[in-house]
């Protein structure tokens, strides 16, 4: 999750914070910081009406128009991955009409409300599991390669290397060029997107799995028309963020997925079933809590997770349209990594 506050809180808390929701994990998150009374500002499709709308029904488009949205009830869907905040309409075309916005990742939205610290501790905790930060993006050209680190406030330059362009000095100087950019990239350990015109990209890419097969495995090429910053702003407007996020959160699930079913092979600190986990949170054990989508509709189990995020420990929300959920689906759906082995 990204989060921007857009002035200071007031005394009582009050303000405004834009947010910019990464993973399900994120959106499961806006769940619990939407709640009645509140106001929520996105961009989203209206018909507009229009002095002509009358006479050509038939040829009204929907448009793009801010609008913010007093909420009634919000309505997490994790099996259609998207937030659902109903309200009625406080600001933009037909005040007072009810209106849905549908919130999904990589979809930006601000609300305003009395943010108490509970509230701001969830929105550090989401911010702080974020995938920016661990994206890196490689400008790749011929005879350049510019090293851009992604941050909430957007790219960070990290380093620009320069070696004699490859079309005119040869095959040699590019594989320097790429052995240099290989060494920057070396400390990196998220995933790395390799944008450009051209296919020089495809050229780094090959040689950064012969050279360093775990980091070239985590590489992606983005096609751009420009090069430099102009490439790395291209490749984000085309959505390569959400799609390397989609990538991280799913790289996630399988790690905590693979962690639990080792434990369970060596009888270590693990629940799972409702009533283990239960179990886990009422004595204080349960450090990570997992759980599917479809079992966050159960409202009972729905309230184990609420107490065991109140008790300081993390929740991972499995999709199941993924490998990993339907392996969590055959242990019931819910399941926790302990502190402590119980019982």
């Amino acid at each position: 999750m990204r989060a921007v506050l857009e002035e200071p809180l007031k005394r009582d808390g009050f303000g405004e914070y834009k947010l910019l929701p990464d993973s399900l994990d994120d959106l499961w998150h806006l769940s619990h910081l939407i709640g009645e009374g509140d106001t929520v500002y996105a961009v989203t499709l209206r018909t507009v009406d229009g002095p002509n709308d009358k006479i050509r029904a038939e040829k009204l488009e929907k448009r793009p128009v801010r609008m913010g949205v007093k909420a009634e009830k919000v309505e997490f869907s994790p099996d259609a991955n998207r937030l659902r905040v109903f309200g009625t309409i406080t600001f933009g075309p037909d005040l007072g009409q009810h209106h849905t916005l549908n919130i999904e990742t990589g979809y930006e939205i601000s609300v305003v409300r009395r943010w108490r610290q509970v509230d701001l501790d969830r929105l550090e905790r989401a911010v702080s599991q974020t995938v920016h930060g661990v994206i890196h993006i490689a400008a790749v050209e011929d005879g350049e390669i510019e090293l851009y680190r992604i941050r909430q406030y957007g790219p960070e330059r990290i380093v620009t290397l320069t070696i004699g362009s490859g079309k005119t000095a040869g095959l040699d100087s590019r594989q320097a060029l790429f052995a240099a950019a290989l060494e920057k990239l070396g400390p990196v350990t998220g995933p790395v997107v390799v944008a450009g015109p051209g296919f020089v990209k495809e050229d780094f890419i090959s040689y950064a799995k012969s050279k360093a097969p775990d980091l070239g495995g985590r590489m992606l090429p983005a096609d751009t028309r420009r090069s430099g910053y102009g490439a790395v702003q291209e490749a984000i407007g085309n959505g390569v963020l959400s799609r390397v996020a989609e990538d991280v959160q799913l790289a996630r699930e399988v790690e905590v997925m693979d962690e639990l079913f080792v434990r369970i092979s060596k009888n270590g600190a693990v629940a799972y079933g409702a009533a283990e986990v239960r179990d886990s949170v009422d004595f204080g054990a349960a450090e990570t809590v997992i759980i599917t989508d479809s079992r966050l509709r159960d409202g009972t189990v729905s309230r184990t997770i609420e107490d065991a995020e109140r008790l300081g420990a993390a929740v991972v929300v499995l999709s199941t349209e993924f490998e990993p959920g339907k392996r969590l689906e055959g242990l019931g759906g819910i399941a926790s990594l302990l502190r402590y082995k119980i019982g």
